[in-house]
């Protein structure tokens, strides 16, 4: 059930990929670095509750976070992929749906992430859609996390012609976009945004020298010329309270 803007062909390699080159596409060293930052990240915005992962893949994130705190929710487009992430962890709760078309109620989660999804949903009025639907189904007081591809950083098109996932559809969505989606909700949320600069460890980036990248990384990430080609967007978007 492709989402709006995503095409049956993307969607049937996704479903391809999930239970053999998808998780090797980028090296698991750099991968678990991402996903610790990101595991971080929530945590920082909520330390329980209910997370919804849009765009879950094989579960690798919500597989990070711990059961204790969190009751984990995914959806995917691909079944191949839910399927995966089923197998990956049985406790978590993963449904095939789109990301513009979120089948739960306003304001059910505490936590809604996506990372890297809005590049393959592409066409601009579904990427607003799936925007909407994110904001939609956080709680008051809840915090939507859009982490994205930054196409100012110019090793986005050299990566994206490598790895299986990307096919020739995407579109890589600015910062521009994605804020004026967020702004297009004012009629109907309250919402205070805040953004970050985020990530500049290459898939390339052999295992012994992560510990010094990190480092360089998190002082890349603080100088204000040099974050703007940072690898990701991040939006921290809190869902205030009416009143």
């Amino acid at each position: 059930m492709p989402g709006v803007g995503q095409s049956i062909r993307s969607t049937h390699n996704f479903d391809d990929i999930a239970a053999s080159t998808y998780d090797e596409s980028i090296p698991a060293h750099v991968m678990d670095h991402l996903t610790r930052r990101r595991v971080a990240l929530i945590q920082r915005v909520s330390q329980r509750g209910m997370v919804l992962d849009v765009g879950c893949g094989t579960g690798r994130l919500l597989s990070q976070l711990p059961a204790t705190a969190y009751e984990r929710h995914g959806i995917d487009v691909s079944l191949g992929m839910i399927r995966q992430a089923r197998r990956r962890d049985a406790r978590l709760h993963c449904l095939q749906a789109s990301a513009t078309s979120i089948p739960y109620e306003d304001g059910t989660f505490d936590v809604v992430f996506s990372a890297a999804v809005l590049h393959h949903i592409a066409e601009p009025r579904a990427v607003a859609q799936a925007i909407g639907e994110m904001v939609r189904v956080t709680r008051a007081g809840g915090t939507t996390i859009i982490w994205d591809h930054n196409p100012l950083n110019p090793y986005w098109p050299i990566i994206m012609r490598r790895v299986p996932q990307d096919i020739g559809e995407e579109r890589l969505i600015s910062r521009r976009e994605i804020g004026a989606a967020l702004r297009a909700l004012a009629p109907h949320y309250r919402l205070r945004i805040q953004w970050r600069q985020m990530t500049f460890i290459p898939d390339f980036a052999p295992v012994w020298s992560l510990p010094g990248l990190a480092l360089l990384e998190a002082v890349l990430e603080q100088l204000p010329i040099i974050r703007r080609i940072s690898g990701h967007n991040v939006a921290i978007v809190t869902k205030l309270a009416d009143g």
